[in-house]
């Protein structure tokens, strides 16, 4: 079992407890850290290698995104554990384990004694799925795996709950959140007490200090856009596409990035990087943006498939081949090591969706030294902001920008 771990995972079994998040970058083997850790609690053991006690051995349950369910890379990784699913013929142990995506956390509410590895963290807010988590959590051994943990300590309270730190989120406003005062909506003013939510932190956080073998060369490809068109937008408010007033500051935005999606420019950059890797994942956001990308690609006579949330096609199996994949539907969940570049066409507001989305041909198992990462962009002002907010680790301000 050694041989599959390195030893920064081998660390990270060893601080590992119920209620912790492992954090990891994009791409460092926390599927097969947290299913070491879940062997080990149930009385197997890592090295030397012996197996799990099949009497005390729980019941394993794996919460992770649609598309990581639907391809079954979890099933991939339990091979070196040699754990089977339920409905398995050939059947190692007694236990069971279960692969299911975040939609249905609800069904599991009520299951009791056994063990949860919650993938891509979701339990965010305090919605029907961090009220599932809740329960779940209260009555069996649980983990969370997640790159991204939070980026406010409003983003920790349903974990800080689950650990027993707080009774519930009004328990933790009071201990800790002054809100802004002439407000119409709740809206955090700052944080008081941080030095024990640092302490908290620390104590459930567990990270993996993980040295990627592929260097990532992140390239901004500047393009052309009609700048008379994006000026009359930006004075008169007009929707040029639809021919009617800009309802919105969300519209506005839209509009000025149809105005620099679509330039032709573009598509001729994303051929030219064609050319250079004949194997490339491209990501966009819009659905026009796919249209144009699939048209060019017909008439070029070029192999393609898509992922997004009118079409689940696999990878092609080709020399040369297009990966066309939109944000929201394939940013985390799945990986690739047959191709050593990326294409955003477009950049998406999300901090961590941009790093989720770069982090799919990043893997330990990459056969490639240098990874290049694409980055479709104009000098203009909706461009420059979106860039500069991710640049800065933070998601793009729609209504900041609108004024």
């Amino acid at each position: 079992m050694a041989k599959f771990l390195d030893d920064c995972q081998l660390e990270a079994i060893e601080k590992l407890r119920t209620g912790s998040i492992l954090c990891g970058g994009v791409g460092s083997g926390k599927s097969r850290t947290a299913l070491a850790y879940y062997y080990k609690q149930q009385g197997g053991n890592i090295d030397p290698f012996t197996p799990m006690d099949q009497l005390m051995a729980k019941d394993l349950y794996i919460i992770t995104t649609a598309r990581k369910r639907d391809t079954f890379e979890w099933d991939d990784e339990t091979v070196p554990f040699l754990l089977n699913r339920k409905d398995d013929k050939d059947r190692y142990y007694i236990c069971n384990y279960y692969v299911d995506s975040w939609n249905n956390i609800r069904k599991y509410r009520d299951v009791k004694d056994a063990f949860f590895i919650f993938d891509e963290q979701r339990v965010v807010g305090y919605g029907a799925w961090t009220k599932a988590f809740l329960k779940i959590a209260k009555n069996n051994d649980w983990i969370l795996l997640s790159a991204t943990p939070g980026d406010s300590w409003m983003d920790y309270i349903p974990v800080f709950i689950a650990n027993g730190f707080y009774l519930n989120k009004t328990d933790f406003l009071m201990q800790h959140v002054v809100q802004k005062p002439y407000v119409t909506y709740f809206q955090v003013d700052y944080y008081i007490n941080t030095k024990k939510l640092r302490a908290l932190k620390d104590q459930i956080l567990i990270n993996m200090d993980y040295n990627s073998p592929a260097h990532e060369n992140h390239i901004d490809i500047i393009t052309e856009y009609d700048k008379e068109k994006y000026r009359f937008v930006c004075r008169k408010r007009w929707n040029i596409f639809e021919d009617k007033p800009i309802e919105n500051a969300s519209e506005y935005c839209s509009v000025l990035r149809k105005i620099v999606n679509t330039d032709p420019s573009r598509l001729a950059a994303v051929l030219k990087q064609y050319k250079e890797h004949p194997r490339v994942i491209i990501f966009y956001n819009f659905d026009y943006e796919l249209e144009l990308l699939k048209n060019e690609f017909d008439r070029q006579g070029i192999l393609y498939r898509e992922w997004n949330g009118h079409k689940h096609e696999a990878l092609p199996e080709s020399d040369s081949w297009v990966y066309l994949v939109q944000y929201s539907a394939g940013a985390e969940g799945w990986n690739c090591t047959k191709t050593d570049s990326i294409i955003f066409y477009s950049m998406t507001y999300s901090y961590k969706q941009m790093i989720q989305a770069a982090g799919r041909i990043n893997r330990r198992n990459t056969p490639y030294k240098e990874l290049y990462l694409y980055t479709m962009k104009t000098k203009s002002a909706i461009d420059n902001s979106i860039a500069l907010a991710l640049k800065h680790k933070e998601d793009f301000n729609i209504k900041k920008f609108a004024g």
